[in-house]
């Protein structure tokens, strides 16, 4: 079972990073085409604008998971926050491990079931309602990569515990790569 949930992660880690380095791609070419079509012809095409927002909204939950099992987070506030304390390794992951639990389960249960209950009040289906205008496709082609995000960050939290417990940080890094 270790072997399986250990192998699903690194798989869904390549495929991640595949479809992320694409919406990165098209985001790019997209962006291109409206900036060429503005200065160039005065005239930009209006599905541009939204398609480009749209693939960085997948570039960066994508990316999302792929930093975090890389262990690679950001980290944003390290000047104002002082140096976190030299826990022993399993409670620093038990912490970690709480924190991620706290925003990943209730952002994909919300997906799925909405405040008074009911799959019919969820976020993908209340996406599923709306059209986007420029492009005349459902908003839950966009939306999905929430619940799928959220879900590989799980996946991938499963697999940390699955390693070795001897296993020092510095060999689970080497083995991700």
């Amino acid at each position: 079972m270790r072997a399986f949930i250990i192998g699903l992660s690194d798989l869904l880690h390549r495929i991640a990073r595949g479809v992320a380095v694409a919406a990165l791609a098209g985001m790019f070419i997209t962006v291109m085409i409206q900036v060429i079509a503005r200065y160039g012809f005065s005239s930009p095409p209006i599905w541009t604008e939204d398609v480009a927002r749209y693939m960085m909204v997948w570039t960066g939950l994508l990316g999302a998971t792929l930093s975090f099992k890389t262990r690679s987070d950001a980290v944003l506030m390290a000047s104002v926050f002082p140096p976190r304390p030299n826990w022993p390794g399993l409670m620093a992951e038990a912490i970690q491990t709480a924190a991620v639990l706290t925003f990943v389960l209730p952002t994909v249960y919300f997906c799925f079931i909405g405040l008074r209950g009911g799959f019919a009040r969820g976020y993908l289906a209340r996406q599923a309602a709306l059209t986007m205008d420029t492009l005349g496709i459902a908003m839950v082609w966009v939306a999905v990569i929430v619940p799928i995000a959220m879900i590989i960050i799980l996946i991938h939290l499963a697999a940390r515990w699955a390693c070795a417990p001897a296993q020092s940080h510095g060999e689970a890094q080497a083995s991700l790569d």
